[in-house]
């Protein structure tokens, strides 16, 4: 394999938000997308988000918040989205969901930046689950058969969907989702097959909005159009911000950390060094696309911190390895941008 011209080093720092989510103490009972019931008086809302390229574009103008509480059966999310254009025209499930305005969530158990899992949904509860073997940009299909098991979602119109004259307001959703599919493929299920997480256990999670600008032509809300009469790129805005127009970015996703009461739990130390490799896949393939190969001059690519964590490159014609150090662990990276410790993959 060559180097990849689809990968992209972010535009902006590596700078994840965190979110500690808490441990219910009462079940959510039916789902219906009311975030005023009682179990979502429970923990802190996000309300930052950004243009998925970062600040240095504009902040998006229409309000979104999230909460995630979990249990010892489930992660649960709710999220409210305010808008005046309330439309949704997929109606299949694992359809393109993202052709209307909808809601997206990105877990990942583990953090080797493989092996993830989305879930996209619109107004009228219309569904996309699946599962990612390793990032878009790594040529991978995405596996669409694969489903949620135990997947409870539901949504609420402040308003009426596809109807521009009524007052329309927000959406919200509801979402539960059960441990046993995201444990399923993961190394992590093979080694410890039970399926709760602990307290302070930390996985990678984001959150993305796609918004469509429209107008309304005969009583119908219609996608606006450039000049080259194509619609007008939607716009992404998310919870943490990759710093590439692509959200399958695992490494640039925040915490979720799983808390009793929203204390505080130490992020894994070992994640700047982490990055670091991260940097040296980004750049790699940036220098075989120039050079048509890659290199094992790791200082050449990453400056003083290649010797601040002892970073080596070995390479082949087609494939390379980046190795670091942090605490007596080595790390590890491959041309696929998959990440690991050990001895072993």
């Amino acid at each position: 394999m060559k180097g990849n011209d689809h990968i992209k080093e972010p535009i902006i720092p590596c700078n994840p938000p965190v979110y500690r989510a808490v441990k219910s103490k009462i079940k959510p009972g039916k789902l219906d997308g009311d975030l005023t019931k009682d179990f979502w008086k429970q923990g802190e809302w996000i309300t930052e988000f950004h243009d998925i390229e970062g600040d240095s574009l504009p902040r998006p103008w229409k309000a979104t918040r999230v909460k995630v509480l979990w249990d010892d059966e489930a992660i649960y999310v709710g999220a409210e989205l305010t808008d005046d254009t309330i439309w949704a025209y997929v109606t299949e499930r694992d359809d393109v969901i993202f052709a209307d305005n909808d809601f997206e969530v990105f877990l990942s158990p583990e953090d080797c930046g493989h092996r993830y899992y989305e879930l996209e949904m619109n107004a009228r509860n219309t569904v996309w689950d699946l599962y990612m073997e390793r990032p878009q940009r790594d040529h991978v299909r995405r596996i669409i058969a694969w489903d949620i098991r135990g997947l409870e979602s539901a949504t609420k119109i402040n308003g009426e969907l596809n109807n521009p004259s009524a007052d329309n307001r927000s959406w919200s959703l509801e979402l539960k989702l059960p441990y046993y599919s995201f444990r399923e493929c993961p190394d992590g299920y093979v080694k410890a097959p039970k399926l709760t997480p602990d307290v302070g256990e930390t996985w990678r999670m984001d959150f993305s909005r796609v918004e469509w600008e429209v107008d309304v032509v005969d009583g119908k809300y219609v996608k606006r159009t450039g000049e080259n009469g194509k619609p007008l790129p939607e716009h992404n805005w998310l919870w943490a911000p990759t710093g590439v127009i692509d959200a399958h970015m695992p490494e640039m996703w925040g915490y979720l950390i799983f808390t009793e009461n929203g204390e505080d739990h130490p992020l894994p130390p070992e994640d700047k060094v982490k990055f670091v490799l991260r940097k040296l896949y980004y750049r790699e393939h940036r220098y075989s696309c120039e050079h048509s190969e890659f290199t094992s001059d790791a200082a050449a690519l990453l400056g003083d911190e290649a010797a601040e964590y002892k970073v080596k490159a070995y390479v082949t014609p087609n494939m390379f390895e980046g190795i670091a150090e942090h605490d007596g662990q080595i790390w590890h990276i491959d041309q696929d941008g998959y990440m690991w410790t050990g001895e072993h993959r």
